[in-house]
Order: structure tokens, then C-alpha cells, then sequence
């Protein structure tokens, strides 16, 4: 601002306190939806810089502004890592926000949105692209990369409790970053607090959480990157449940069922007698995955540990023999570029597909066309004495008319709280739903093993605290 001649007001120019105006972004397109929100990819006016615009729905909160979403803001603004998403500024539009028809939604209320740096893929989109098959040294260069942002987060004492394909956050120079941090927790002092174990979108979810656990560690984020790190390998999810039953099933059926010998205490975690298998179901993981590389199915093998104080912790994991085995990870900057992959658009071109492949269909059969969403149900009536009644069906495909649980999709990840705002579909800038309240390393360097000794305290990884199936770490 202009200094103001001696004994005169500036008038010209006035000082910019606080946040600014999301007018000071021109939005681009639509990247990303859900129930929290919807996401654009915008333009930075005065700069040209592309960004990822997040909008926060405040229409539903009584009290104020959501203390998760303060939450989240305070964690990514303490964390400063090139492999986790960086928020860059909070903006807001001070006045009444309106919807797609341009009518007001609350005439005393603006908008709050979140200023993301802008990310081309997300590792679900990217996955989804026709053809798509990774290579190894492409899947060991992610799972450093992933490994890296996720020990900075524990270091820091920061669980993510969202980890899946939609929240890995990757450009075209091959950086791949850590995002959607609305169900992340920081350490408390009281280090016997309950958590919630309703967190981690269902494939992801590790068993300790579905048995009821209520405290835990870091532990459960490292079951989410064993199934990220499966998936890849196997190039679909590996635990792809409909509801919490049917998701321990698989997990026992694969990782075996738990009793004290192999996990100590889990007989007290709450809802162990009501999901216990009732026949015996022994570890087939390397038998299932016997095609894998030998040391890869070690790294995995120490991963899905269902003891979640036996389980190797990120930290070990960036260091194991696999990760530096030949082939060695490729530098990001050599992977191949591609165009924008979102998951937010996959949904759209698989849904449009459907779409025309029902109408095709019915056009070839003479049906009567779908109805749009919004219309009145008709009824047709068919001349004859037999006469029936026809119904339209709602557009197949859309969001709001599937059934609960994670969809398949193209039969890989789960649309269940993705996104940049967690609860629809894109990428994982924003917050999920928010809850009611080539060189190797020197040898040794960090340590190795999945029993190895670690910063979180001997002779386990994750020493448990608490009578519930994890450490009593502190997060509220």
C-alpha cells in the first residue's frame, strides 16, 4: 500500500486484513463432490496459479463452524512435508451462497472454502485408467513416497485414520502426497482416551476397529497401507466387504482367525465373542499371494499382522529389503505422465456408459426411456385385458440410489468416503465426513523387522496400553 502524504489520509488503498475472497479464484470445473462439499479446480487471478477450491456446507451446522474442520485445518497447518498435501490458505465469500439455479441458500450466510495446491491424479483414478498396470519399481516409488509422508505424520504424533487409493494425492512430476486429513487426530496428554473406531472406510478398516477397539495407535494406519500395497500388486482390493461382518470374514479367511496365541487380549476387546469364527481358519496370505515376490510377500506379511503390537510400523517399513531390491524404485520425475485422472470423473464416464449402454438396450428392445432424477413417477398402461402398470427407475447409476456399503465400481476401490471431502467422490483434499464429535539406506540405519524396536516404545512396535487391541497412545 502507498505511503500517504505527511498530514493526509490514503483514501486510494485500503489495508487487506484476514482471509480473502474466494473471488479472488475463477473456477475452472467441477473435480470433486460429496455430502460435505464439492471441489473445483480454479484459477488464482492475480497469480494464474491452478488450485484445488474446496467449499465446507455449512447449511446443516447449528453451532457454528465444525470443530473437525478446525481440527483439520490446525493439523495440516502444523504438518510441512512434500509428501502431504499442502493447505495453502482459507478464503471465504462473504456473501449469501447460492446453489446450481442461482438461488440463495442462506441469505445470512456466506462460504468458507479450502485452498489446496492442485494435484492431477489420485491413485484410484489413475488405477481406473483403461489398460492401467503398474509397474514395480512405478509401485515401489509410491510406497516410499507413501511410507515417507506417513512416518512424518506419527512422528509428529498425527494418525491419518483415512488411508485409501482416493486420499493418495499424485501430479504429473510423479509426487505422490498424503490428503483428506478430516479424520485425523493429534495426540493428546491423556493417553487413555477412548477413540472412535468408527473411522477408515470399510476395505481399509483394520481388524482391531471392526472388533470394537477403542484404543489404539499408528498401528491402523499401517493395516491401510498393506491393502493399498496388496491392491497394487494384485491390481484389485483384496478385502472388498459390504458390511463389517462380511469384511472380517475375509480378513480371517485370509489372515486366520485370532485368538490369544496369536493376539494376546483379543478375547476383551468388546465385540470379539460376537464376530469370533465359529470353525478354525488358518493364514493362507502367502499361499493366496504365492505369485508375489518373496520379499514383497514379507513386507505384506508384516503388515497385515492382525496383532496390531506385532505389526511393522512405517518407520521399519521404509527401510525393508524390498523397497531396495532390485528392480529399485524409479525416480518420480522419469514416470510417464498422464492426463487428469480424478475419481470424480472416472464415476462420471462410468456412469455416462451405463447410461448409454441402458438406453442402447432398451432402444433395441423398445423399452420406455429412463426418467431423469426429479421427474414424476407415470404409469403406462399396455392395451389387452391383461393390463399391468410400468414404472421408470431412477438413472442407473446414480449416487443417491445405491444400495449401503462400498460400491465395486470397476471392481477397485471404495467410493465410501472419498474424495477431497470424504463423503462422495473425487480426491482427497478436503475432509471425509465429519463424525459427531537408488541407493539403500546404511544398514541399521532405522532399524528393520516388524519386531524390530521402534520410537514407540520396546519390545513391540505398537506396545499396547489398554485392554481393547491397541496401544493407549493418546488420540482424541
Amino acid at each position: 500500500m502507498a505511503v500517504a502524504v505527511e498530514g493526509q489520509l490514503n483514501t486510494h488503498e485500503l489495508p487487506s486484513y484476514g482471509s480473502r475472497s474466494v473471488d479472488c479464484f475463477e473456477k475452472i470445473e467441477q473435480i470433486g463432490e460429496g455430502t460435505y462439499g464439492q471441489v473445483y479446480m480454479a484459477r488464482d487471478k492475480s497469480t494464474g496459479e491452478i488450485v484445488a477450491l474446496k467449499k465446507l456446507r455449512m447449511e446443516n451446522e447449528r453451532g457454528g463452524f465444525p470443530i473437525t474442520a478446525i481440527r483439520e485445518i490446525k493439523i495440516l497447518k502444523k504438518l510441512n512435508h512434500e509428501n502431504i498435501i499442502k493447505l495453502k490458505e482459507v478464503v471465504i465469500s462473504p456473501g449469501p451462497e447460492k446453489d446450481e439455479q442461482g438461488t440463495p441458500r442462506n441469505k445470512y450466510r456466506g462460504g468458507i472454502y479450502l485452498v489446496f495446491e492442485y494435484m492431477d491424479h489420485d491413485l484410484m483414478g489413475l488405477s481406473n485408467r483403461p489398460g492401467m498396470r503398474f509397474s514395480i519399481p512405478q509401485i515401489k516409488c509410491y510406497m516410499k513416497q507413501l511410507l515417507t509422508g506417513l512416518h512424518y505424520c506419527h512422528i509428529y504424533h498425527v494418525l491419518h485414520r483415512d488411508i485409501k487409493g482416493s486420499n493418495l494425492l499424485i501430479d504429473n512430476e510423479g509426487n505422490l502426497k498424503l490428503a483428506d486429513f478430516g479424520l485425523a487426530r493429534s495426540a493428546a496428554k491423556d493417553q487413555n482416551a477412548n477413540l472412535t473406531n468408527h473411522v477408515i472406510t470399510l476395505w481399509y478398516r483394520p481388524p482391531e476397529l471392526l472388533l470394537g477397539a477403542t484404543k489404539y495407535g499408528p498401528a491402523v494406519d499401517m493395516w491401510s497401507v498393506g491393502c493399498i500395497f496388496a491392491e497394487l500388486l494384485h491390481g484389485k482390493p483384496i478385502f472388498p466387504g459390504k458390511d463389517v461382518p462380511e469384511q472380517l470374514n475375509k480378513i480371517f479367511e485370509l489372515c486366520g482367525a485370532p485368538d490369544e496365541t496369536n493376539w494376546p487380549g483379543v478375547s476383551k476387546i468388546p465385540l470379539y465373542n460376537k464376530f469370533k469364527p465359529i470353525r478354525p481358519m488358518k493364514r493362507r496370505l502367502k499361499d493366496v499371494f504365492r505369485h508375489f515376490d518373496p520379499l514383497a510377500l514379507e513386507l505384506l506379511e508384516s503388515m497385515l499382522t492382525l496383532d496390531p503390537s506385532q505389526r511393522i510400523c512405517a518407520r521399519d517399513a521404509i527401510v525393508a529389503e524390498y523397497l531396495w531390491a532390485d528392480p529399485k524404485p524409479c525416480d518420480p520425475k522419469s514416470l510417464p505422465k498422464y492426463e487428469s485422472s480424478h475419481e470424480f470423473r472416472a464415476k462420471k464416464r462410468c456412469q455416462q456408459r451405463r447410461q448409454q449402454e441402458e438406453a442402447a438396450k432398451r432402444q433395441r428392445f423398445q423399452l420406455p426411456p429412463i426418467q431423469q432424477a426429479g421427474q414424476a413417477r407415470t404409469a403406462q398402461t399396455r392395451p389387452g385385458p391383461n393390463r399391468f402398470m410400468h414404472w421408470s427407475r431412477p438413472p442407473v447409476g446414480h449416487r443417491h440410489g445405491m444400495p449401503r456399503g462400498p460400491s465395486s465400481g470397476p471392481n477397485r476401490y471404495t467410493s465410501n468416503q472419498g474424495g477431497y471431502d470424504g463423503s462422495g467422490v473425487g480426491l482427497g483434499y478436503g475432509s471425509g465426513v465429519y463424525p459427531p464429535q537408488g541407493q539403500a539406506p546404511p544398514h541399521g540405519l532405522l532399524g528393520r523387522g516388524p519386531h524390530g524396536q521402534s520410537r514407540w516404545g520396546p519390545p513391540s512396535n505398537y506396545p499396547q496400553a489398554g485392554p481393547h487391541g491397541g496401544p493407549g497412545t493418546g488420540w482424541s
